[in-house]
């Protein structure tokens, strides 16, 4: 499933394999390592005294959601996090003057057992199957990932890359991105639950299609927004942590490059979730638009 990155790559080669469906994996990268190993340290401290992996044991379902969401806002605020993920991006050959990205998201998956309900929450949820691009619209974008902890294919996420050029009935058509947005801005992140936050699949898919995503912490992940991907339900007795964000070449944008939108229909685009890394501008505010923009499907 993974296509190999020879460092440095260039931008316009490591986009364009991107917008071509590749996968890329990167492992053996010293500034992942300091990353992984600044974070634990970052969630040893923060969950103390409860072991990170094992904190579902520990406090019930309320309590982890608002511990998790005070540890997912200090870690995107992190200024050592920050310059990290800096360092890793500028090994692999891209620089922070050219991409735009989204914050760094602190996933939690707690375990549970197969036949237990829990209450959906957006610190805690297994994200449903989706197309980022189904509600942003950014055709530019890709998608980074890496666990923080070590994952098995019974805790991580799934990729359907057989689906890469197959149109999927979806809910995109109607899915309102800045109801959302406006509704996050009064109420609070947290107030929008994770189901809400994404379009969603109308047909049936064979879960079996789905590859899951086993790579060893140090390494990670990216693939353009626009494959498939599902939450794996967790119950391996381990909660799992990873992170992940989203970036744009900026230029890839002015220019309308992408991947192919084969099945994506909602009205807006939001570059507007989109920061520049060296100085923090808006994506929007550098292409002179809205933050969410109608969205013009390319005939």
């Amino acid at each position: 499933m993974y296509s190999p990155l020879v460092l440095p790559d260039i931008a316009r080669h490591f986009h364009d394999r991107i917008y071509d469906g590749e996968i890329m994996h990167v492992a053996d990268l010293q500034p992942m390592t300091a990353l992984v190993g600044f974070t634990r340290s970052f969630l040893e401290d923060a969950l103390h005294p409860w072991p990170p992996q094992h904190i579902h044991r520990y406090l019930n379902h309320e309590q982890q959601t608002v511990l998790f969401a005070k540890c997912q806002n200090e870690f995107a605020r992190s200024a050592e996090i920050q310059r990290l993920w800096q360092a890793v991006i500028e090994q692999l050959g891209l620089t922070p003057d050219s991409l735009a990205c989204d914050r760094l998201h602190l996933r939690f998956q707690p375990h549970r057992e197969p036949e237990e309900f829990t209450p959906r929450a957006r610190t805690t949820a297994t994200i449903a199957f989706h197309r980022d691009t189904w509600g942003s619209n950014m055709y530019a974008q890709t998608n980074w990932w890496a666990p923080v902890y070590p994952v098995t294919a019974g805790r991580t996420f799934a990729l359907y890359p057989g689906l890469w050029q197959r149109p999927l009935l979806n809910s995109s058509i109607t899915f309102d991105m800045r109801a959302i947005l406006q509704r996050s801005h009064q109420d609070g992140r947290n107030a929008v639950d994770a189901d809400e936050a994404i379009p969603h699949l109308l047909e049936v898919i064979d879960s079996e299609e789905g590859i899951a995503v086993e790579i060893a912490p140090g390494s990670l992940i990216a693939f353009s927004g626009a494959h498939a991907h599902a939450g794996v339900g967790n119950s391996t007795g381990l909660t799992r942590i990873s992170f992940e964000t989203r970036s744009v070449l900026i230029a890839d944008v002015m220019a309308g490059l992408g991947a192919p939108n084969i099945d994506g229909y909602a009205p807006w685009q939001t570059p507007g979730l989109f920061r520049r890394m060296s100085d923090g501008k808006r994506l929007s505010e550098i292409l002179g638009c809205g933050v969410i923009e109608r969205y013009s499907r390319p005939a």
